[in-house]
């Protein structure tokens, strides 16, 4: 893979500039072959966005900061305001969203947001920008540009993730408004097989999507989520996800993708949430990083771990373990529920819990900034952060 100096160069945007909605600039590709004397000719395309999506990669991978992903859905996002007894209007997700985004110093720990597309376009009850009061935050702005999980026919009764068709012009749409990265979910379920069909269909989405992507100046967060379903042992975990991730490269790589412009967002390395034999934070930290350096290029900025129902002590633990020794990547999370459940349950959707709830989201935030300097004890966590949030047959 050509390293970034090669690439065709381009203006980098201050963070001023992120939200402004300029004219946008129109991509173009030139072509540089990774190896003068190669036989093969392998050439890796650098869109006019090169530079750009360098410096927005390394800036969300940088050390003690992760990504707050609050990307759910409008159905998913009501099912969790349901759980506090609250209607699923907008005037509710934008309060819970305000919330978030609102945090004060949450910059310090979160590095990226990922948004979804009603958020991209709202405001803050203060009536400002959602995206203007992440960038005061320091905090890049993203989106999630996926559209939703659907049966795959032909396979096991297994799914693929659908939303390439007119994601160019949207991804176009993102940028102008904001967002700088993006995110496309797709899942394998290791209880359904994992079919060939459904590994293959789901390596080669992701990687048009992030070539689609970094045409349209959006870092693609590449996420094969391989799903918790299950009774299988760690070692079961651990053989599909190598096939999954050596699947997923290859397919990025014949699509030209830029590895120094990605970041990855895989499942850490567990048992199966239904299986006896559970895993201790080590265990779990040495079959993952042992999968990290056979599977993924070190050209990778960032690896941003998803939680995929841990609970919320759980996940920090397991970061915090894969953080004890230099890692060729920035090794980080990229948690929803495992940041967000004790905040809002703290706020229960009262105006006067909102403080509270806040201060709640930035000790999570806090917890995990240390787990990814490898400096977190685990020390002074409630109950409530320990218990697991596992759902059978999870959608959002």
């Amino acid at each position: 893979m050509a390293s970034a100096s090669l690439l065709k160069t381009s203006p980098v945007l201050d963070k001023s500039e992120w939200v402004k909605g300029h004219t946008l600039r129109q991509p173009s590709t030139s072509a540089v072959r990774c190896h003068p004397v190669a036989p093969s000719g392998l050439t890796v395309r650098a869109s006019s966005y090169a530079d750009e999506l360098v410096k927005t990669a390394k800036a969300i991978a940088s050390p003690g900061r992760g990504i707050l992903a609050m990307d759910e859905s409008n159905a998913t996002c009501g099912k969790r305001l349901a759980s506090i007894g609250l209607e699923n209007t907008e005037a509710n997700r934008q309060a819970y969203r305000t919330l978030l985004v609102s945090a004060p110093g949450l910059g310090q720990y979160i590095s990226g947001a990922i948004l979804f597309e009603e958020t991209l376009y709202q405001t803050t009850i203060d009536g400002k920008k959602m995206v203007d009061v992440l960038v005061e935050q320091n905090i890049v702005p993203g989106i999630k540009v996926d559209k939703g999980l659907v049966p795959l026919a032909g396979s096991n009764n297994e799914s693929w993730c659908q939303g390439l068709d007119g994601l160019a012009p949207r991804s176009a749409a993102y940028y102008q408004q904001g967002a700088r990265f993006a995110k496309w979910r797709t899942v394998v379920s290791i209880p359904n097989g994992p079919t060939e069909l459904a590994v293959k269909e789901a390596a080669w989405g992701l990687a048009r999507y992030a070539a689609i992507s970094q045409d349209n100046g959006l870092v693609p967060i590449v996420e094969p989520e391989i799903l918790l379903d299950g009774d299988h042992g760690i070692d079961r975990t651990f053989e599909v996800a190598k096939k999954v991730w050596a699947e997923v490269f290859f397919y990025l790589a014949q699509n030209n993708v830029m590895f120094e412009g990605i970041l990855l967002k895989p499942s850490m390395v567990t048992p199966g949430a239904e299986c006896k034999d559970r895993a201790t934070p080590q265990q779990v930290a040495d079959y993952t990083l042992s999968l990290l350096r056979q599977r993924i290029p070190p050209a990778v900025p960032g690896i941003m771990f998803l939680s995929g129902g841990q609970s919320e002590v759980e996940a920090t633990l397991n970061l915090n373990a894969m953080n004890q020794a230099p890692n060729p990547w920035h090794v980080s999370f990229s948690y929803a529920r495992a940041l967000q459940n004790t905040c809002l349950k703290k706020w229960g959707g009262r105006p006067e819990n909102v403080k509270d709830a806040q201060e709640v989201l930035l000790i999570r935030a806090k917890a995990n900034s240390l787990a990814q300097l490898g400096k977190y004890t685990g020390e002074g966590e409630s109950d409530e952060a320990k218990q697991g949030m596992f759902v059978k047959g999870y959608v959002y």
